[in-house]
């Protein structure tokens, strides 16, 4: 089984280096005042790609503390976790 996640990993590698290598033209953003930045494609989908990967792990940081505050709570509750004995 590992080797085949490792043969699942080496060719997810493979494509990705050979989408970069495909799309290594030069694009420019244009940004508010006339700034503008010239960058390979892929470079800007990468960054893109992050931020939005940022994004959405900020906005479930929110959902996780909401979980871990509630479990800290039921934690501190009598009998909680505990078989009650007859």
């Amino acid at each position: 089984m590992k080797y085949f996640v490792w043969l699942l990993r080496a060719a997810l590698f493979i494509v990705l280096l050979g989408f970069a290598v495909k799309n290594s033209s030069m694009v420019t953003l244009r940004f508010f005042f006339d700034v503008a930045w010239t960058l390979p494609l892929v470079t800007v989908m990468l960054i893109f790609f992050a931020a939005g990967a940022v994004v959405g792990l900020t906005a479930a940081l929110g959902t996780f503390f909401r979980q871990r505050r509630e479990i800290a709570r039921l934690g501190r509750e009598p009998g909680f976790g505990a078989r009650q004995m007859k």
